[in-house]
């Protein structure tokens, strides 16, 4: 397949996964009458949000230490945890709906600034991150490493911060 195949398939695949959430936070109400109890799945989410970024950071040390074979086992590794997070928290809202944040005070404009930056650059992460996996996977190294110098930064961001958000909906 040719780049420009491969880059239209990664651009289809990420308007349907933007278009399916936004569908899913901007008032689609929750399934009802549904036996699935979707409680846990903020947690998992929130563990899984966690282990994308230990694995993303651990790739960042071994490509630094030159161990290819290791990196490119936690990147995927990272990639897979995330596609599994994006199944969850699908399942999530189109089960639950969303969740109102209840602090007050301060606290309320570090949330939502927080969760604006988190939405904006997860939208933005998902071809970006298929993008750099595509180009390391078909050996264009050259073009691999430039654009993993802006797509690692933003991914553990992405990461870091829906723990963060995580514990401030249902913690805070």
């Amino acid at each position: 397949m040719t780049d420009r195949i491969v880059l239209s398939v990664i651009g289809i695949v990420s308007v349907a996964a933007l278009v399916v959430l936004s569908a899913l936070m901007l008032g689609r109400s929750p399934a009802s009458g549904s036996t699935f109890d979707a409680g846990a799945l903020p947690t998992v989410n929130a563990v899984l949000n966690g282990t994308s970024a230990v694995l993303l950071s651990a790739g960042f040390v071994f490509i630094r230490r030159r161990d290819v074979r290791a990196h490119r086992a936690c990147m995927l590794g990272a990639f897979a945890v995330s596609v599994l997070f994006l199944a969850c928290y699908v399942v999530y809202h189109s089960q639950a709906g969303s969740r109102p944040f209840g602090g007050q005070g301060w606290i309320r404009p570090i949330y939502f600034a927080l969760l604006l930056s988190h939405i904006v650059l997860a939208a933005v992460i998902v071809p970006l991150a298929l993008t750099t996996i595509y180009r390391g996977l078909s050996a264009q190294v050259d073009r691999h490493v430039r654009l993993a110098r802006w797509t690692l930064p933003i991914w553990l961001y992405v990461s870091v911060t829906g723990v963060v958000v995580y514990w401030l909906l249902y913690h805070w």
